[in-house]
């Protein structure tokens, strides 16, 4: 009586472990519903990061502009300082660059005599220049920084002594701008694109 016992508890224990590995390969996977709906997901989350993504980028890029104009009328400042007027200096680059950065070569320039030198290559394009008295001088800079042909200008001005705004070397309408504050120089010059 006890070898049939044990034959039939073998059937049954080989019964119950043949339906837990029919059970464990039906679910070790994904279906091609769950997979087509994961895939929409990640597609609606791609749409909605990339522009946001390339919002803050092009965001990034404008900071430069801010960032060396202080540095340089900080520059100008010390210059002043020194020599009792403020110094004109031509664009560098010499022409608005576009979507990449370009080299800054300030050596032998104006930039160099106030002892402005960014590091590396730049997005913009600056220029200063002084009023005719050299109490005063705008600051000004431009760039097409998304490559669609609208250029963005940014700009610092101190007026002079009579209260005159020197005008953009760049191309920036000094006259739109607040005196002594960083800014676009228009409302379309600026963070037009985003």
């Amino acid at each position: 009586m006890t070898e049939v016992t044990q034959v039939a508890f073998v059937t049954v224990d080989t019964h119950v472990m043949d339906t837990r590995t029919q059970r464990a390969s039906r679910t070790a996977g994904f279906s091609l519903i769950e997979l087509m709906i994961i895939t929409v997901i990640l597609g609606v989350l791609a749409t909605i990061a990339i522009p946001v993504f390339h919002v803050y980028q092009l965001r990034t890029k404008s900071a430069e502009a801010g960032t060396n104009i202080g540095a340089i009328s900080i520059a100008e400042l010390s210059y002043f300082s020194e020599f009792g007027q403020f110094l004109t200096i031509a664009p560098e680059p010499p022409t608005i660059p576009g979507p990449r950065k370009v080299t800054f070569d300030g050596a032998g320039s104006g930039f160099a005599e106030i002892g402005f030198n960014p590091q590396g290559s730049v997005y913009f394009s600056y220029g200063v220049t002084a009023s005719a008295d050299g109490s005063g001088f705008a600051i000004d800079a431009g760039s097409d920084i998304d490559g669609d042909g609208i250029v963005q200008f940014w700009g610092y001005v101190k007026p002079d002594g009579a209260g005159g705004i020197p005008a953009g070397q760049v191309g920036c309408n000094t006259a739109a701008l607040a005196a002594e504050t960083i800014g676009p120089c228009s409302v379309s010059a600026g963070r037009s694109v985003f």
